[in-house]
């Protein structure tokens, strides 16, 4: 699975703004989700399901892309965007990123009952569906933030506002391991 290049260039100023480490971001989660799609298309294939990986990929999905990414996100930036006067297409939009998120939590909640339930003698294709639908809803959502939302809703904010932001963003990762993460992913990717 390739993921189409959804970055605009963050240049110079920019790539310091609030919606700089939330797509840098995405570029480390579409990579999980390209192995996710991977092991989809073994489970697929008559593949014995890899419990490990797919138990890693619940921990990377629940931790790294929504406690830490999507926490900055609604936590931060959604909570700050709620007090100002959004037009109706950039307020529709929000509603709709909240609701994305609470799906790919559904969807995570679903891969791991599936895992436990396959733990025990269950489907893998089960597994292989929801590894599917995962691979799916992601890319969609990513290329909704980086092409249709950041950058527009930034200029609800001061500098002032846009920095105390990014210094929100680093409180939450101090709670969580960036690194940890990363290392995970490439530590997946390795094994192929």
């Amino acid at each position: 699975m390739t993921f189409p290049e959804t970055t605009p260039h963050l240049q110079g100023d920019r790539a310091m703004e609030p919606i700089g480490p939330l797509m840098h971001e995405h570029r480390l989660i579409e990579r999980m989700i390209a192995l996710l799609h991977k092991e989809a298309e073994r489970l697929e294939n008559g593949g014995r399901a890899d419990l490990p990986f797919v138990f890693s990929g619940v921990e990377f999905v629940r931790v790294y892309a929504d406690k830490l990414h999507h926490g900055k996100e609604e936590d931060v930036l959604f909570r700050a965007l709620e007090a100002k006067d959004l037009t109706q297409e950039h307020r529709s939009m929000l509603e709709e990123l909240i609701e994305d998120h609470k799906y790919g939590r559904r969807l995570v909640g679903e891969l791991e009952d599936a895992a436990a339930a396959f733990a025990g003698h269950g489907e893998p294709k089960a597994i292989a569906g929801i590894l599917r639908k995962l691979a799916e809803f992601y890319p969609k959502h990513i290329e909704k933030e980086d092409k249709h939302f950041f950058f527009p809703v930034l200029e609800y904010f001061s500098k002032e506002e846009r920095q105390d932001m990014l210094d929100q963003y680093e409180v939450l990762e101090k709670k969580l391991v960036h690194d940890r993460y990363t290392e995970m992913v490439e530590q997946l990717e390795a094994r192929e």
